[in-house]
């Protein structure tokens, strides 16, 4: 009875309106946590992105939660999260593609399909909806890490086998996405706990979410570039969402075009964003001071200590606007040759081009 209870109270949940607080913003590479009550941490507020954040800092590693919801205690250095009580996998797809453009995040922790269980919500085509969720997240974000993760254990015997059933078709939808080219990757979190680690025979104790923290990491080391490299700096490169090309300023004196160059080579240059302003080595920043607001204008690179430093804004849909000129860098329909130059367009026009910092 008592689990029948803590189902619809996780069931009502997904009713409630949330109110997230002001989000953390820490540089370095975007995570987001992705999925239920487990991912928000119900039980014990933060969960396992507690234990997960405290691995990554003692690592080294500069990382950035994401998400639109925030919750956690002072040990949790970044409390976002797009963790949702009571939600099952379709109402997380129906919200993934707004909550990837908004973030730009670049690696996603997906742990979601207990609640379709827990409400026996068409529980036979459970595999097939996280397939359909995983496709949404690697078409909005082709190059992002997406961490796929079984379920972990339900005490009641009924839920249990149900859950096991669910978790025996994730590999090969893990497998079917990797053979297709893309960045899917499986984690074995049913595994890692034990129902002797549930606080309610759904939630884990402390201890329980810890071991989950221990998994997630382990598995995000072993995917180069998941989590950066321990000890580096926050710097990211813009990266063009169509061109697949980086904004480069390798060598370049004040008043240089910027170039877009392969993000493999070696010309690709890394961008860094101190406050509204990007920045390359401390000294070089995007310019569009004095060029008007002509479509077409060419970008250029500035000392940024200079008069006529740009400042730009990235935004939630993932363009970078000039604060000054209001105008947006664009790469749209300028070929993908090393050396080409951007060009700055309307933010609201059709040839304007995303980017993503990563």
């Amino acid at each position: 009875m008592r689990i029948r209870l803590i189902a619809a109270a996780l069931f009502l949940g997904a009713l409630l309106p949330a109110t997230p607080a002001a989000a953390d913003s820490n540089g370095g590479v975007r995570v987001m946590p992705l999925g239920d009550s487990i991912t928000e941490g119900t039980q014990v507020p933060g969960g396992y992105r507690i234990g997960l954040w405290q691995r990554l800092s003692a690592g080294g590693y500069q990382v950035d939660f994401t998400g639109s919801q925030y919750n956690g205690p002072a040990a949790l250095g970044d409390h976002d999260h797009e963790g949702h009580p009571g939600w099952r996998i379709d109402q997380i797809d129906a919200n993934v593609v707004t909550w990837l453009r908004n973030t730009g995040s670049h690696t996603v922790l997906l742990h979601i399909g207990t609640n379709d269980i827990l409400q026996n919500y068409d529980v036979g085509r459970a595999p097939a909806r996280l397939s359909g969720l995983i496709d949404h997240i690697t078409a909005t974000a082709p190059d992002a890490e997406v961490f796929v993760a079984t379920i972990i254990p339900l005490a009641n015997s009924g839920q249990e086998s149900a859950a096991r059933t669910f978790n025996s078709a994730i590999p090969g939808i893990v497998t079917a996405n990797q053979n297709a080219g893309k960045h899917v990757h499986l984690v074995d979190l049913h595994s890692a706990v034990t129902t002797g680690d549930l606080i309610d025979g759904i939630h884990p104790t402390a201890t329980g979410y810890d071991k989950m923290a221990a998994t997630w990491f382990g598995a995000l080391k072993s995917v180069p570039g998941s989590i950066g490299t321990p000890g580096t700096s926050s710097a990211r490169q813009i990266v063009g969402a169509q061109s697949g090309r980086c904004v480069d300023a390798a060598s370049a004196a004040n008043g240089t075009q910027v170039r877009l160059q392969d993000c493999g080579g070696q010309a690709g240059q890394a961008w860094t964003p101190a406050g509204q302003t990007l920045t390359v080595g401390g000294t070089k920043c995007l310019d569009a001071s004095g060029h008007g607001t002509t479509n077409g204008t060419p970008v250029i690179v500035w000392d940024c200590h200079g008069q006529t430093n740009q400042q730009w804004t990235i935004t939630a849909n993932g363009s970078i606007t000039g604060v000054q000129s209001g105008l947006c860098l664009d790469a749209y329909g300028q070929g993908t040759a090393n050396g080409t130059q951007l060009v700055l367009w309307t933010c609201s026009g059709q040839a304007n081009q995303r980017w993503t910092l990563r």
